[in-house]
């Protein structure tokens, strides 16, 4: 009896500090700073849609990803004091992330629907925590902001091929990026994103818009990641790792197709509208204890 009471109470402890670290993890300061990164995911998406729609215009601009985007708030006049609030903004963004995987914010579960969205969460904190530690670096003037995401993924992708079955791992992984792609073009048909909002009030028409820009982002995103997709499977059966891409090369790719300035032009504002959701996000997405 002694033991089923000690064995009760342990299991009692274990919730309640359950209870007590998703309190903490969904509190007052967490939300603040996933907002915070919310917004700044969203400036950083415009700079790459504004750079990429400049390329399609032929009127400068270039084709960059995440990085490229940090680089380019360093090099805007007080550059580096922005940067080190973008970088906070990336922290944030990469905790709340690793929130939502460990606490199940979402609600998406435990079966295996679910658990692949929850590391969905954690591969998506890992990364941005990545992209903080390399603008805190560029802050501090240790670094000039790491490789192009088209340098790092032919890095890997070169790593891989040459390990036993390599070539079937990286085809494993191109099927699950155009898979992610999927996800993205289902998310922007279905507008299922809508119920993580809180959008009593509002006008109807700026709801509305609210929510296209989701769709268009989500496209956009769609279409970037079916084309790293694609390459890293033609780079695995060429063996050959240059041929994978990363988002900058990925939207080179589309400027050199048929009708390629409008495609990209596209994408681009695609891009762009993504970042005024994540806007949106910022100011009326529930987060934390407001689910």
């Amino acid at each position: 009896m002694n033991q089923n009471t000690e064995i009760e109470s342990a299991k009692q402890e274990m919730r309640e500090a359950k209870q007590q670290a998703h309190h903490a993890a969904t509190g007052h300061w967490m939300v603040l700073l996933a907002r915070l990164g919310y917004i700044v995911n969203g400036v950083v998406y415009i700079i790459i849609g504004g750079l990429a729609a400049q390329l399609a215009f032929g009127h400068g601009g270039a084709a960059t990803d995440q990085k490229g985007a940090l680089k380019t708030i360093y090099a805007e006049p007080f550059g580096r004091i922005i940067l080190a609030i973008v970088a906070v903004g990336l922290v944030g963004y990469a905790l709340w992330s690793f929130v939502q995987a460990l606490f199940d914010t979402e609600r998406k579960g435990k079966d295996t629907k679910g658990i692949i969205a929850r590391v969905g969460y954690a591969v998506t904190g890992i990364s941005y925590a990545l992209l903080a530690f390399g603008a805190f670096q560029m802050v501090m003037g240790t670094s000039s902001g790491g490789n192009s995401s088209s340098t790092t993924t032919q890095s890997w992708t070169d790593h891989l091929l040459q390990q036993p079955f390599g070539v079937v791992l990286v085809i494993i992984i191109g099927v699950g990026v155009i898979g992610l792609a999927c996800f993205f073009f289902y998310k922007a048909y279905s507008v299922n994103f809508r119920s993580h909002f809180n959008l009593a009030g509002l006008d109807p028409l700026l709801s509305k818009a609210a929510m296209t820009s989701g769709r268009l982002g989500y496209g956009a995103l769609g279409v970037d990641f079916l084309i790293v997709g694609i390459f890293l499977i033609v780079a695995a059966l060429n063996h050959d790792p240059h041929s994978a891409k990363g988002l900058d090369t990925a939207l080179q790719t589309l400027l050199h197709q048929p009708f390629g300035p409008v495609l990209l032009t596209i994408v681009a504002l695609g891009f762009i509208a993504y970042g005024v959701y994540s806007f949106v996000e910022a100011r009326y997405r529930r987060i934390g204890r407001e689910q």
